[in-house]
């Protein structure tokens, strides 16, 4: 059996590119991105890297680290571009939900843990049922039903409130992972039919890559959206909290909130601080909705595999 030849330089620039790439998004917001020397040269680093890698691969020829057949099959590059979108909304939420349940909600570590549980218990029935009908029914309505579902339980995020119970962070749990659930194994197989044997193994790094870029990506931008749009949101909300505003004095404004002792003051400045950062959360929760939506139309690239034809029965 013949071996391809290690394309090592291919490698190195892969590797190296999503490692800068990876250090620039975990430490962006510590360093508030381009405002740090460091953020610009993981950045630069990694730029420089994927243009070698890409100059490198259209140049190579099959030698390269990364075959160009990959590109030719337009399942596989509307499903990683699916796959990255997916990678976003999975990890984002597992990011966001049990922060703003124990900041924002006071639920105790271990309640916020469990309320996670439904979203579990939604994708392993999905995937329980898929598997049943995968070969009854397309695997691009899998897909299009688990988007949908995705995204209803993504804009019931974005009405998130400080005062609602259990209940609705339960239902979109259950509902968010049983739309991911509906759509990973039929994404998986249509992104990778059609592919020739030989590249089905890189093909398929090559997906798990993106899900993971995708993840880090999207936590980076939603924790940074967060970050922004709760200083935003709460200097906004104190701009109306004067002392010449009606609304600020009693009995609007009721015990412990004051605009006229420290501690009144610092409960005020407390309480507009977790109403500004729901709004943030609801926001994010809005640009995961816009980013599943906006992936739809990719599902109009991908064809179903073609059925092979059942062989006639042998009659008795």
């Amino acid at each position: 059996m013949r071996r391809d030849p290690f394309d090592g330089f291919g490698f190195a620039m892969l590797s190296l590119g999503v490692g800068s790439l990876q250090l620039m998004l975990d430490r962006g917001q510590l360093k508030d991105w381009f405002h740090s020397t460091e953020i610009w040269i993981e950045a630069t680093i990694a730029g420089l890297c994927f243009y070698q890698l890409a100059v490198h691969t259209m140049t190579t020829g099959e030698r390269s680290f990364l075959n160009r057949e990959l590109l030719k099959s337009p399942n596989f590059v509307a499903g990683s571009l699916l796959m990255f979108g997916v990678g976003m909304i999975l990890s984002g939420t597992l990011a966001l939900m049990p922060s703003m349940m124990q900041v924002l909600m006071n639920y105790p570590v271990f309640d916020a843990g469990w309320m996670m549980a439904p979203r579990g218990f939604g994708t392993m029935l999905a995937m329980f049922l898929v598997a049943r009908m995968i070969n009854r029914v397309d695997n691009r309505l899998f897909i299009l039903v688990g988007f949908l579902m995705t995204a209803a339980s993504l804009w019931q995020m974005t009405g998130f409130s400080l005062y609602m119970d259990s209940g609705p962070i339960l239902f979109a749990g259950f509902a968010q992972g049983f739309g991911l659930g509906c759509s990973f194994v039929p994404l998986n197989l249509l992104a990778l039919s059609g592919l020739p044997h030989h590249i089905l193994t890189q093909g398929t790094a090559i997906r798990a890559l993106m899900r993971m870029l995708g993840g880090s990506i999207g936590i980076a931008i939603l924790e940074t959206q967060l970050s922004q749009n709760t200083q935003i949101v709460h200097s906004r909300l104190i701009e109306h909290l004067r002392p010449d505003n009606p609304l600020a004095q009693a009995p609007y404004l009721t015990a412990p909130f004051s605009l006229t002792n420290p501690s009144g003051i610092a409960a005020l400045n407390h309480e507009v601080t977790r109403q500004a950062a729901m709004i943030a959360y609801n926001d994010d929760f809005a640009l995961m909705l816009i980013v599943i939506l906006a992936s739809l139309p990719l599902l109009l690239l991908v064809r179903g595999p073609r059925r092979q034809p059942l062989p006639a029965a042998a009659d008795d």
